[in-house]
C-alpha cells in the first residue's frame, strides 16, 4: 500500500461556476484558475500522483501552457488515473476535505462522491467527501477562496474487475 496527499486552493471571483469533483456547487461566483479550477479534482489528482511518486499536477499540466486554459479538471484526473494505472498501481480509496466558508458541500456530497468514484473506477463506498470552514480565520474565512485536501491510498496490481 502507498499513500499520497494533495492540496489545492483558488481565489474566488465574482463570475463563473464552482465545481467540486465535476459537480457544479455554486453558480453565483467562480474561481481564478488556468483550468476550470475544480479544487477537489486537483487535490485528488495530486494525491494520486504523490502516492505513485509520479510528480505533481503542475508538471503534467503546466499553467504556462495555453493548452490547459479552461480545461476540464475531471479529464485531467482521468489522465492522472491512466498514468497511475500505467505505473502498475490501482486506486483503493480517496478521502477528500473541502475547506470553504460559504460554499455548501453537504447538498452535493453524494453527487461529488459518485462523480469521483465513477471517474476513478471505484465503488462510492471507497470515496469520502467532507467539508469544513476556518471559522472566519484567514483568507478562506473571509470567503476569498476555496481549498481542498485529499488523501489517496493505492496498491500494486490490476484494477478492480480486471482479474
Amino acid at each position: 500500500m502507498r499513500v499520497g496527499q494533495g492540496f489545492d486552493a483558488h481565489r474566488l471571483i465574482p463570475d463563473g461556476l464552482i465545481r467540486l469533483g465535476g459537480v457544479v456547487v455554486d453558480t453565483t461566483r467562480g474561481v481564478a484558475a488556468t483550468s476550470d479550477g475544480d479544487v477537489a479534482a486537483h487535490a485528488v489528482a495530486d494525491a494520486l500522483l504523490g502516492a505513485a511518486a509520479l510528480g505533481d499536477l503542475g508538471e503534467l499540466f503546466p499553467p504556462s501552457d495555453p493548452r490547459w486554459v479552461g480545461s476540464d479538471s475531471m479529464e485531467m484526473l482521468g489522465e492522472v488515473l491512466r498514468r497511475v494505472g500505467g505505473s502498475g498501481h490501482r486506486v483503493r480509496s480517496i478521502d477528500l476535505t473541502v475547506v470553504a466558508e460559504t460554499v455548501r458541500v453537504a447538498p452535493h456530497r453524494d453527487a461529488i462522491r459518485a462523480a469521483l468514484a465513477a471517474r476513478l473506477g471505484l465503488p462510492v463506498s471507497a470515496v469520502s467527501v467532507k467539508a469544513t470552514t476556518t471559522d472566519g480565520l484567514g483568507w478562506l474565512g473571509r470567503d476569498e477562496g476555496i481549498a481542498a485536501l485529499a488523501v489517496a491510498v493505492i496498491d500494486q496490481g490490476p484494477a478492480p474487475g480486471e482479474l
